[in-house]
């Protein structure tokens, strides 16, 4: 059984889906067969967890990270520079630094999507981005030294 400190870095700009994707993850990890360390911090928005992430894997404490947030299509085209470059950002630090980051950012149209993908009783996005974490953790394991 290993031991795995997983940081939460969660964006709560719409709270109520912020707080049911983050119980899905900790349901999930809950469940899990290793012994598991969790840290949440929350950031102002989706745009700033890449840098939450990447300042958090300076200090060397975390072995993967939980990505979460929400961003909602609005009447502006920052809806789509705020959905890419987090993905983006995310992206890079996965490739470049080989981080195992589990991605729980949503990005829909409406509230009703957002809460049908967060909530634990449907599409339980939370839960995804857990497992996909531990799973990139096994990955880094066998793979990087």
């Amino acid at each position: 059984m290993a031991l795995h400190r997983i940081l939460i870095v969660n964006s709560p700009y719409y709270q109520h889906i912020s707080e049911e994707l983050e119980a899905g993850v900790r349901d999930t990890l809950a469940e899990s067969e290793d012994e598991i360390e969790i840290e949440t911090i929350m950031v102002p928005g989706a745009f700033e967890v890449p840098g939450a992430i990447a300042m958090a894997a300076d200090s060397g404490r975390w072995d993967g990270y939980i990505a979460l947030g929400c961003v909602i299509r609005g009447e502006t085209s920052h809806y789509d520079y705020v959905c890419g470059e987090s993905a983006r950002g995310l992206m890079r630090l996965a490739t470049e630094r080989r981080l195992a980051i589990g991605y729980g950012i949503l990005t829909v149209e409406n509230e009703a999507q957002a809460l049908a993908r967060a909530r634990r009783s449907e599409k339980n996005k939370g839960r995804d981005a857990a497992l996909a974490c531990l799973e990139m953790l096994k990955l880094r394991k066998k793979f990087v030294r």
